[in-house]
């Protein structure tokens, strides 16, 4: 039987993948052309976009590891979109994915049963995008609304892993660098390449290991963290969450 914390470890990576794999989708890329906009403005406009119509500071606020600069160029130049029409646009993109990716597996009902109370229940301190995502409308159909639920889980861990690097006295750049990756849309990666894609500017310090030891020390706290978010199942539906999500992320 799976605990809190347990639940918390095992599910982070199908959610990390499932719930963020629309983000670099053809189904989002698609939507960049149909809207005119670039692949990190749809990004930042349209999972930002639940903040409101806001300053770029205040979207770095939040997209903690990504560089100032490349932020503020991304969400300005999508100013051409509104706030609220650039998140209904990333939620389809969500959805799209979502039923092209899971539309045969009858899973996807039952996960979203039992992501739906959790949601809900979290406390949204510290993790303001999960906040924002909460509040979208979920779709009826169930791979949609799965993999929209893992989307607001996954923004949830986000947002309490970035305060722990930051608790940690870690700058983002070496916190990505740090470690090896396995909740990102692309997989298991290491962290040169998650950095690159950050656009954080080379050439990179190799992390010592002090830096390493303090990462490490961030993951365990970041599932500290998530564990009472998963306190509100009964052992039996962690152990079924589990199955369902690891049945679906090998899909």
């Amino acid at each position: 039987m799976a605990d809190p914390r347990t639940t918390a470890v095992q599910v982070k990576t199908p959610i990390g993948q499932l719930g963020g794999g629309f983000m670099v989708s053809r189904e989002a890329k698609a939507l960049c052309a149909e809207y005119g906009l670039g692949p990190r403005e749809l990004y930042f406009k349209g999972r930002c976009g639940v903040l409101g119509e806001c300053e770029a500071d205040v979207v770095t606020a939040v997209a903690v590891f990504f560089p100032h600069a490349h932020v503020e160029e991304s969400w300005n130049g999508a100013r051409k979109l509104s706030a609220e029409r650039a998140v209904e646009v990333y939620a389809k993109a969500c959805h799209e994915w979502g039923r092209r990716k899971l539309g045969d597996y009858d899973g996807c009902a039952r996960i979203a049963e039992l992501l739906q109370p959790v949601v809900e229940r979290a406390s949204p301190a510290g993790a303001p995008l999960f906040a924002g995502w909460r509040a979208v409308p979920l779709p009826d159909d169930p791979p949609a609304r799965a993999v929209q639920l893992m989307h607001v889980v996954r923004e949830l861990r986000g947002g309490l892993h970035a305060n722990a690097v930051l608790a940690a006295g870690l700058h983002p750049l070496e916190a990505t660098l740090a470690s090896r990756h396995s909740g990102t849309p692309f997989g298991d990666s290491e962290g040169v390449a998650i950095a690159r894609f950050f656009t954080w500017p080379e050439p990179y310090t190799e992390p010592g290991p002090d830096v390493i030891a303090r990462r490490a020390a961030v993951e365990e706290t970041t599932d500290d963290l998530m564990a009472p978010v998963f306190s509100v199942l009964t052992d039996s539906e962690s152990d079924e969450l589990i199955e369902l999500l690891r049945f679906g992320h090998a899909r």
